[in-house]
């Protein structure tokens, strides 16, 4: 059986929970980070050299990076609908998850930890504008490419990308400031409710 490590509440944890779902994969969690044992353990250390969670466990290989173990899994059950094999085809789902392990997290991360998690360390008010501004720019080019193709986001059918992507669009939803009105990717988080491992995760999952 599939071992994940990390705390039920981190969103890169959840992004392998879903896929799980997805993927109808049996799964122990393991509880790391988050006020639960420290990453800094030397067991968990011994697992991660980096430090981060979440950590896959899979037949005595490791993986780590919640993007690339959600790749893994995909892979591993040949679904070829969430990643295709043909080069051209994966690419543009994965230039969507390495888009969203990059800029996207990065917009986010003053402004959730300021207004979510009431973090002392984050409560500068230009900062946190600043972080809630690029948020919701980088959102709003998801409502312009979700309105193109009426779906998901990276075309007619659901993907890797929406796992990772969905998680973000969900936090963004989480921050209790105002927001745009963004027509498409209200149709794209309806949709997302509609499957198991987001409602599961994601929407009923925490911020």
């Amino acid at each position: 059986m599939l071992k994940i490590h990390g705390y039920k509440g981190s969103i890169n944890v959840r992004k392998v929970l879903w896929t799980c779902v997805e993927l109808g994969l049996p799964f122990e969690r393991i509880d790391w980070g988050g006020g639960t044992r420290p990453v800094t353990d030397p067991e968990f250390i011994a697992l991660n050299p980096i430090g981060m969670i979440p950590v896959l466990e899979d037949a005595g290989q490791i993986f780590w990076e919640s993007n690339s173990i959600v790749r893994y899994l995909a892979g591993r059950e040949r679904r070829h609908d969430l990643l295709p094999s043909h080069p051209a085809e994966r690419a543009q789902i994965e230039k969507w998850m390495d888009w969203q392990g990059s800029d996207f997290n990065n917009s986010w991360r003053y402004v959730f930890q300021a207004t979510v998690h009431n973090n002392p360390q984050f409560q500068d008010a230009m900062q946190v504008a600043s972080s809630w501004e690029q948020f919701c720019r980088m959102v709003q080019i998801l409502d312009r490419e979700l309105d193109k193709t009426r779906s998901y986001i990276a075309g007619s059918h659901f993907t890797c990308a929406d796992i990772v992507i969905g998680l973000s669009v969900h936090r963004w939803k989480s921050i209790p400031l105002d927001r745009p009105t963004l027509p498409s990717v209200e149709r794209y988080y309806d949709l997302l409710c509609l499957r198991d491992g987001f409602r599961q995760y994601g929407r009923d999952g925490g911020p």
